[in-house]
């Protein structure tokens, strides 16, 4: 039985990323042997096929085996399935490179996933996984189905497991429609067909996900739009049960890379675009308002108008929108404002670089501007030029692709997978306001004599409060991407969390920030636990968009009175230095803590600083700070 023939145009289905450079293999080969897992990065930055990320992860694991230090995050994830996973293994490390994460990848032994989650000798309770990928083929679910049992609540079962044991991150793998129908189009009269089964499951999937805080990898939808035949060969399953085709392998690795980097807090922040040719066709200085190519009518212009309802769409859900042009600011700026067809407005934009300086040192600006580091932008540009300049003098950046054809814009961003988001949080929806409300906040700072009238003009009100069910989303989600305002920066799943918020030794903290501008949302945390005559602070970070404040001062002052309202006498807490979060290496002494040296080494390396709480006195804060 011969294995049906991939596409040979496999490598268009990662036409976000840049083909390898011919001496590929070289570079990696030269990496490898000096031990340079950052070029190793830089090289998992284009399109790979099977044995290229083979070689790719072979050289990985070789740096690591040499390397103990890094800057990237880790995760340790177990693939729980009942079929062959083992060739995927090295696509999906790959992939977690690009984002700047090392994976350590656990598989069980073939089907028994059950028996892993079960026996608490199992090779991956030994493992501690932070997260879990189950993947089901739907051979076997069908044949559960067909079998009296309940596929779907096997699954919540094993879910259930997995967080009770492990309180990792679920990820649950939908569906492949593998099997013809019965009846054809009407298949939905014929409920015990497996072609039926599978499709009602992986409706169901999404239900039950959602009510169980279980997040999807949604393979069944990536399938339909490459073609079920590239991700899926007959033969191959039948020689060895590989339900995904190894061709396919790298097309997976980047369906599960960027869940990961939403987990670690590395997805995208911000889509910074070109103007000419990226947002509407032509070239403004030349061809002027009206002779640009946008709007209903025309072929290329009805593109352009598809992909900025896309970028608006983005920003409807959290995203920010910056420009980067090379154009003479007053002649781009009439056209956003002013070409009836315009769906994006100046006001969408959170920041704009419109000059003629080179993009890379825009991109920085905008950066600095937005408050966020160059690894949370994304760069639309038409031009191969533009993109080849940011992606060596920035590589941190992202940096797309971009078909020659507009009406592949959209589509070629969104499977980059940039800004992969686990959830939607009433933050994320009121993002962009509160961006621009940050703008004109800076607008009256930069024409303030005086910082603390400045402040007090504000009106601020904190509230803050113990962790709560309610906001556990957008609590996870700050402590999973807040890297700068951040002295430990150490990662909680929701699990994780419920776990803390459980823990009679916990102390929570919440923070959230109205002022004359508007509603900031929940800004701050804080986790510290009460160990003998002390509160030990785990964690505490900061949203970067309140800096400069002094929301510090106030979180230590409910810090204070947690330790208080427990008869403790000092408060300690741990800086981790990272390279991100430069900004808070000293906050400690600089709200009165004393470093000290513990008695017993800390397994995690970091500076340690304590307080006594009777030296404590309440700082005269420019806002009114309300424990609820």
């Amino acid at each position: 039985m011969a294995p049906l023939p991939i596409p040979a145009d496999l490598a268009s289905l990662q036409s976000w990323l840049p083909a390898a450079p011919p001496d590929w293999k070289q570079q990696v080969s030269e990496a490898a042997r000096s031990n340079d897992l950052r070029a190793l990065r830089k090289l998992s930055q284009f399109q790979l096929d099977f044995l290229a990320a083979a070689k790719l992860d072979r050289a990985i694991q070789q740096v690591l085996s040499q390397t103990a230090s890094h800057d990237l995050s880790e995760i340790r994830l177990a693939i729980l399935a009942s079929s062959t996973t083992h060739h995927l293994v090295a696509s999906l490390r790959a992939a977690a490179l690009r984002r700047g994460i090392v994976l350590h990848v656990h598989e069980c032994g073939y089907g028994q996933y059950m028996q892993e989650l079960a026996l608490p000798d199992s090779p991956l309770y030994a493992f501690a996984p932070q997260v879990v990928l189950f993947a089901f083929d739907a051979h076997h679910l069908v044949e559960l189905a067909q079998s009296g049992f309940d596929p779907l609540q096997r699954m919540r079962n094993a879910w259930k497991l997995a967080r009770d044991h492990f309180h990792a991150t679920v990820l649950q793998q939908t569906v492949l429609p593998l099997f013809p129908a019965l009846l054809g189009s009407n298949e939905h009269h014929h409920d015990g067909s497996p072609h039926q089964i599978v499709r009602t499951l992986n409706h169901d999937l999404h239900v039950s996900a959602k009510e169980d805080g279980v997040h999807l990898l949604a393979i069944d939808d990536v399938a339909a739009q490459d073609g079920l035949r590239t991700w899926h060969d007959p033969a191959m399953w039948f020689r060895a049960k590989q339900e995904v085709h190894p061709a396919a392998a790298p097309l997976y690795g980047e369906l599960v890379a960027p869940v990961l980097a939403a987990l670690t807090g590395r997805s995208a922040k911000c889509l910074v675009l070109d103007l000419d040719n990226t947002l509407w066709g032509g070239v403004i200085g030349d061809d002027g308002i009206e002779g640009i190519a946008l709007g209903q009518g025309h072929a290329a212009g009805e593109a352009f108008l598809e992909f900025q309802q896309y970028c608006l769409r983005l920003r409807e859900r959290g995203v920010l929108l910056a420009i980067c042009s090379k154009n003479t600011e007053t002649l781009a700026l009439a056209a956003i404002a002013e070409h009836k067809a315009m769906l994006l407005r100046p006001e969408h934009f959170a920041a704009m670089q419109i000059n003629w300086n080179d993009k890379a040192t825009n991109l920085r600006k905008i950066a600095r501007t937005l408050n966020i580091g160059v690894e949370a932008l994304v760069f639309a540009d038409d031009n191969p030029f533009e993109r080849t300049l940011v992606r060596r003098e920035l590589p941190e950046v992202s940096v797309p692709e971009l078909p020659d054809d507009p009406a592949g814009f959209a589509t070629t961003i969104a499977r980059g997978g940039y800004f992969e988001s686990l959830g939607l949080t009433a933050e994320d929806l009121a993002r962009a306001t509160q961006y621009k409300a940050n703008a004109d906040r800076e607008q009256m700072r930069a024409s303030a004599t005086d910082l603390d009238s400045y402040l007090r003009s504000l009106k601020m009100e904190l509230r803050y409060r113990p962790f709560d069910e309610a906001n556990l989303p957008r609590i996870a989600q700050l402590i999973g991407k807040t890297n700068q305002f951040n002295l430990t920066t150490r990662r909680y799943t929701a699990e994780e969390l419920r776990g803390i918020m459980a823990d009679p030794n916990a102390v929570t903290l919440q923070f959230a920030l109205t002022d004359a501008f508007g509603d900031n949302g929940t800004i701050a945390l804080v986790i510290a636990y009460a160990e003998e005559d002390a509160l030990r602070i785990d964690t505490w970070l900061m949203s970067c968009r309140v800096l400069g404040r002094r929301m510090e001062e106030a979180a230590l002052q409910g810090l204070v009175e947690a330790a208080r309202s427990r008869g403790l006498s000092h408060i300690v807490g741990e800086v981790r230095p990272t390279p991100k979060n430069v900004i808070v290496r000293d906050l400690y002494t600089r709200l009165g803590f004393s470093k000290f040296a513990p008695q017993t080494t800390p397994q995690e390396e970091g500076s340690w600083f304590a307080m006594k709480i009777s030296a404590y006195t309440n700082s005269d804060l420019p806002m009114l700070a309300v424990m609820e």
